[in-house]
């Protein structure tokens, strides 16, 4: 086990890094960019696979037999009853208690609903489920999404699939001053820096997807991300230098010889 663990709930994580698995070319490129992420926790949309084809070559198959802890995700559900129903689904098959609870408000930018989200949220964590909300970078919304018990909360950074990166580090700011919880910031990541920023910011993790599968080499691509998110954790935990107006030699002039 890592020497600096990510707990979720009852859940604990080496990798700080979770993708997921959609718009590859196909089950061979994702099973690539899985491994070289080095991702512990995968996330699929139970809305848009066959949760029962477990056949030679297919997504389950490749999920369920890998070394994986799947977080399926309510992706394209619009209303908190039809992402409960969803999840309660996924679980009589057997692969639904960490779940990423998502419950879409515009289908256009795919913001979240945050009323919905907070209602579905509490329903699933009175019926034993350990609850990650997509969310709004909402201080407010993430507050109340931790009160009714989620196990971490995930804001985004900008929205889903378009990655401009984190475009308000000051709501995750303050989000991260008032939560008792990860905060995984999940949507809007286009590239390692990105991913390194908002592990420097104190974010403990990030979630990820497009990023990866629509980069000119997604494997590559999933390496560095993994570089980029340990680079951002240790920066955090080492602090960063002040930062200064002028210049601060790196040599001091003490004691220089005329």
């Amino acid at each position: 086990m890592s020497p600096d663990p990510l707990h979720i709930g009852r859940h604990t994580f080496s990798s700080r890094l979770f993708v997921g698995t959609g718009k590859y070319r196909d089950v061979e490129q994702t099973r690539a960019a899985l491994e070289a992420s080095g991702a512990e926790v995968v996330t699929v949309a139970l809305r848009r696979v066959d949760l029962s084809d477990k056949s030679a070559g297919s997504l389950m198959k490749l999920l369920t037999t890998g070394p994986w802890t799947l977080l399926p995700n309510t992706a394209g559900c619009t209303t908190a009853d039809d992402a409960v129903r969803t999840l309660r689904l996924a679980r009589e098959l057997g692969i639904a208690e960490l779940v990423k609870l998502e419950v879409i408000g515009d289908e256009r930018t795919l913001y979240p609903d945050n009323e919905q989200t907070v209602e579905a949220a509490k329903l699933l964590v009175k019926e034993g489920f350990t609850v990650l909300p997509y969310c709004l970078d909402d201080p407010i919304v993430c507050r109340k999404l931790e009160d009714v018990g989620c196990a971490a909360v995930m804001p985004l950074a900008a929205p889903i699939g378009s990655g401009l990166g984190i475009r308000n580090p000051y709501n995750l700011r303050i989000i991260l001053e008032q939560a008792k919880v990860p905060v995984i910031v999940d949507a809007g990541v286009g590239t390692a820096s990105d991913a390194a920023i908002a592990l420097e910011l104190g974010c403990h993790g990030v979630l990820l997807n497009t990023a990866i599968a629509s980069a000119r080499e997604p494997v590559l691509m999933a390496e560095a991300m993994k570089e980029a998110v340990s680079a951002g954790r240790k920066a955090f935990l080492a602090g960063r230098m002040p930062r200064r107006l002028h210049a601060s030699a790196s040599s001091p002039l003490d004691g220089v010889i005329e």
